[in-house]
């Protein structure tokens, strides 16, 4: 099961400051963020930190990211 966390409406680096807080406690989780710059903001966060980035899909005005930790796989 994956926690949701939705950051539309709020602004980079909000989205990513989220997931990170998320991602100490949950091995998986799904974020939705609105703001364009989530969408190079967050594979980034992912590749420093050694997380796995499931899933980037626009769905109409937002997008959906999938991210587990590596000592989840």
């Amino acid at each position: 099961m994956s926690l949701l966390i939705d950051a539309r409406g709020h602004r980079c680096p909000v989205p990513t400051l989220k997931l990170r807080r998320a991602l100490e406690n949950e091995a998986h989780v799904t974020l939705l963020a609105d703001d364009p710059m989530a969408q190079i903001d967050v594979p980034h966060f992912c590749n420093q930190n050694g997380h796995v980035l499931e899933r980037a899909e626009a769905e109409g005005a937002h997008w959906i990211f999938e991210v587990r930790t590596a000592s989840s796989a």
